[in-house]
């Protein structure tokens, strides 16, 4: 009998991020300060972290990695919100953004640019911005432009782009995830696979990882509580208000089991990023550590 691996999830590295810190935006009195964050993250036992919203930590590469360095911290990827379902209008201006959030990302020699859709209605107020769906025209701006972002990305900056489906976007559910991956091409886009917004959105994440394996690009992990789901939905609750009543929750306490998960995206045989996120905006500054902590040791009893 051949003896089991010590390390089952041997291809996959795990890290977390500032928005586990209850961290949304560059500046906010809400939010932990970012040397805080870095010291807690490092100490919770992660090595790998997310730069979070560009400018809430050091945007200076020199400063962030002697900040990020001495804590025995590493970069992952960037992040960016973009709206190109909206054509050639928003170009430019998206470009600017990507370009220095990719910049940094670089700098911090990190792989990935997490790329997500722009809402559909305001994360915090619930205003409505403009219609649910995508008209078929608006899909296929969506689809272009994502293409022609992931090749600019690739070319100028070395990173790849992973598209990160998310509640209250375009991009949310497995009808509407499928269709733009459907109509994107594999070398230049992957998707970020966030389990706790594919499950909001009614999603199956094992399904995902079996069906489309070789788009899967990078990992969120995160669980969503099913009664408090459930309420939110019949309601008709906005993403931001639902997270404030705790619809993401502490594994493994939600849905989805997140073993079978990180077996099917072991099972790829590639090695990927699976950064925890759980969504808690806002929330009191000494929250995060304690879950954090207990987050970490958790996956480590599931071979991660």
């Amino acid at each position: 009998m051949t003896p089991l691996s010590p390390h089952p999830l041997s291809r996959i590295r795990i890290g977390s991020a500032p928005d586990s810190w209850g961290v949304w935006f560059p500046d906010d009195p809400r939010q932990v300060p970012w040397r805080r964050f870095l010291d807690e993250v490092a100490e919770a036992g992660y090595e790998w972290i997310e730069l979070g919203p560009y400018g809430y930590l050091p945007t200076d590469p020199a400063r962030l990695t002697e900040e990020t360095a001495r804590r025995g911290l590493k970069v992952s990827a960037g992040t960016v919100f973009t709206g190109l379902h909206h054509g050639e209008a928003v170009w430019e201006r998206t470009w600017a953004h990507v370009a220095e959030n990719a910049g940094l990302a670089r700098a911090m020699g990190a792989g990935h640019l997490v790329v997500i859709p722009s809402f559909w209605r305001d994360d915090r107020t619930g205003e409505v911005l403009e219609d649910r769906e995508l008209t078929a025209a608006q899909w296929r701006d969506l689809a272009r432009l994502t293409e022609r972002l992931g090749a600019e990305v690739r070319d100028r900056f070395g990173l790849r782009v992973v598209v990160h489906p998310h509640a209250d976007t375009h991009i949310d559910s497995e009808a509407n995830v499928a269709r733009f991956l459907d109509a994107t091409d594999p070398d230049l886009v992957a998707l970020c696979l966030d389990t706790g917004h594919y499950a909001y959105c009614g999603g199956d994440s094992v399904r995902l990882i079996e069906t489309y394996g070789e788009r899967i690009g990078y990992l969120h992990l995160k669980q969503v509580d099913p009664e408090v789901l459930a309420q939110v939905v019949a309601e008709g609750t906005p993403f931001g208000p639902a997270v404030a009543r705790g619809v993401m929750c502490e594994p493994p306490a939600g849905v989805p089991a997140l073993e079978p998960v990180l077996a099917a995206a072991q099972a790829l045989d590639v090695d990927l990023f699976a950064i925890v996120e759980q969504d808690m905006y806002p929330c009191a500054p000494d929250k995060p550590f304690p879950i954090a902590a207990r987050t970490r040791r958790f996956l480590r009893s599931c071979g991660a």
